[in-house]
């Protein structure tokens, strides 16, 4: 009986296939066993210049076991997410170093940029980005933003949404002042009263200006531009204590 020839070139590739499957999986179980090698960290400095939040901060959250739902690198992205509001993008990859087999964990922070920060009468004390998102007080600096304080609505996620809300009147308000140059540099703090008045401090001079509601809030601002402008120069920065502009088409001035 004649036996079938024997492909040993054919054998031979199998048995390497075979070889090759054997490594990967035995690299993916090491990569699963153990979390990193190393962590290189980079935080994007915001505009100014600034951070949040610092590469130790991450470094050290990442040593915190409740930080870290599994080893496998997107689902620690994915955790971040739920506490990290200081950030607006993580980017999280493996790279496996050429002068040495290791593998090093690469984490790259983008900031969000804080347009406010909030310190009212519940005791809140955190930011709000240009998006309305809410941001945790850093420990490290405090934003140059303008600074709003007194008689605010806690934050909920979904307060721009809302049909009255002296937050999301803040909000709006402050995303006007930001866009105005003049007004940008000028004021430096916004006050709300229990009246629901909102009062502008300026930068300079000792006058407190009363908006009162945020309704025809670009009627009142030009008129306050305009008392600034044309009207303030002659009359001296310290004569008035009060800069009334609830009234329709008036400046209603208190001397100090």
């Amino acid at each position: 009986m004649k036996l079938p020839r024997l492909r040993y070139d054919r054998f031979a590739w199998v048995a390497f296939l075979l070889l090759v499957a054997v490594a990967l999986f035995s690299a993916i179980g090491r990569k699963k066993n153990s979390f990193a090698d190393g962590v290189e960290v980079a935080v994007t400095p915001l505009a100014s210049g600034d951070k949040l939040i610092s590469e130790r901060d991450v470094r050290q959250a990442l040593c915190i076991p409740s930080a870290i739902p599994s080893k496998v690198p997107n689902s620690l992205c994915w955790k971040w997410n739920v506490w990290s509001g200081s950030w607006k993008k993580t980017r999280l990859y493996w790279m496996r170093n050429i002068c040495r087999p290791k593998m090093v964990l690469h984490v790259t922070i983008i900031q969000r940029e804080p347009l406010v920060r909030i310190l009212d009468n519940n005791g809140g004390n955190y930011y709000l980005d240009k998006n309305g998102v809410k941001m945790p007080a850093s420990k490290n600096f405090a934003a140059r933003v303008l600074v709003a304080t007194g008689n605010l609505a806690p934050y909920t996620a979904e307060f721009r949404n809302k049909r009255k809300s002296t937050l999301k009147d803040l909000f709006n308000l402050t995303q006007t002042l930001m866009a105005d140059e003049f007004l940008a540099s000028f004021i430096q703090q916004v006050h709300v009263n229990n009246a629901g008045d909102f009062i502008l401090v300026p930068l300079i001079g000792d006058q407190k200006i009363v908006l009162g509601s945020t309704r025809k809030l670009e009627d009142k601002l030009r008129r306050l531009k305009i008392f600034y402008q044309e009207g303030m120069p002659y009359e001296g920065w310290r004569k008035y204590e009060t800069i009334n502009l609830k009234y329709n088409g008036q400046v209603v001035c208190k001397k100090s």
